[in-house]
């Protein structure tokens, strides 16, 4: 008789113990861990970090080649990295393995390879000529994009347009260094002022900026294959031929779409329709600090709405005035 029940008791321990410890996310939903999951389905959820390792490794390769002065090799692992970036977003949505941790995995290793390493390469490429505005523009580069990922972290909407950016992202940033990189070669020794400000600053303050670009997202779909494959073959071949002239012509490109876009808009919609152009972007709540509670609300007097109201515009209470 106790022979028999000592086996019994030992796995009801184990469960005991197993069900003590529990895995719970942020938002309460609990956690699968990866063990119970059949290898199937354990690769399937996995595959996309796998590029976005591959996507942060190159980046911090980056950064190590551009202090020992091997400007282009580092110049190619960011753009590397672009491609890995596009990569393991595409898989992720063609597995069904789109995850909260995929998500904070990915603006971790886009901060490095599009943060910090476009920062060091403007850094040691410019140093040379000039130190100071090498150094003011690698850290204005680096608070722009991470205030950039931190953002678009927090103001996911799942109802929000796909085709559009709120900002400059980051790898079309890193896609101006780069590319300005591999077309000049040899660090700025001689040459003015304007082409690290051209190739530094201002892509990253346009990643903190409120303009939309284009994501171009829809160019993956199947339905746009027929074009999206000629055209890749094409800027491959521009590529690996012309480098330079290439990225660039992609890299300031891609930039000017959005204040070509905002001139043509008007053209847009009267001959292609409304679908033509961006639809009308609201305000978003602050993303530095969290709208205050209802109840707080309630508890205000008189008085203090009236005074929030006539400090400012009324709909900037609700989040809904639109950005001009």
């Amino acid at each position: 008789m106790t022979g028999e029940a000592a086996p019994e008791s030992r796995p009801r321990r184990r469960d005991r113990v197993s069900r003590g410890i529990r895995l719970v996310s942020a938002t309460g939903a609990r956690v699968i861990p990866l063990e119970r999951l059949n290898p199937r389905v354990r690769a399937r959820a996995t595959l996309p970090s796998l590029f976005t390792l591959g996507n942060m490794l190159c980046g911090f390769s980056s950064v190590l080649l551009s202090f020992q002065g091997h400007f282009r090799t580092a110049a190619v692992l960011v753009g590397i990295s672009i491609l890995l970036d596009i990569c393991d977003g595409a898989v992720a949505r063609a597995v069904g393995a789109i995850t909260p941790f995929g998500l904070q995995f990915d603006s971790l290793a886009d901060l490095i390879s599009f943060g910090i390493a476009p920062a060091v390469l403007v850094y040691t490429w410019a140093l040379p000529a000039y130190p100071v505005w090498a150094w003011a523009g690698a850290m204005f580069w680096l608070a722009c994009a991470a205030y950039r990922l931190a953002r678009f972290n927090v103001t996911i909407d799942p109802l929000a347009d796909k085709r559009y950016f709120v900002g400059l992202a980051s790898p079309g940033a890193a896609g101006v260094v780069i590319s300005t990189v591999l077309a000049i070669g040899d660090p700025l020794y001689d040459w003015a002022p304007l082409v690290p400000v051209a190739a530094g600053v201002v892509p990253a303050a346009l990643m903190a900026s409120s303009f939309r670009f284009r994501s171009f997202r829809d160019l993956l779909s199947p339905r746009h294959l027929r074009i999206t494959v000629p055209l890749a073959m094409v800027v491959l071949v521009g590529l690996v031929l012309f480098p330079g002239a290439t990225g660039m012509a992609l890299a300031y490109g891609y930039v000017l779409t959005c204040p070509l876009g905002w001139a043509t808009a008007p053209l847009r919609r009267r001959w292609f329709g409304p679908d033509a152009v961006a639809p009308p972007r609201t305000r978003m709540p602050s993303v530095i600090m969290p709208p205050e509670d209802d109840e707080a609300d309630d508890d205000c007097q008189d008085g203090c709405g009236r005074d929030s109201v006539d400090s400012g515009d009324p709909g900037d209470r609700d989040g809904t005035r639109p950005t001009r």
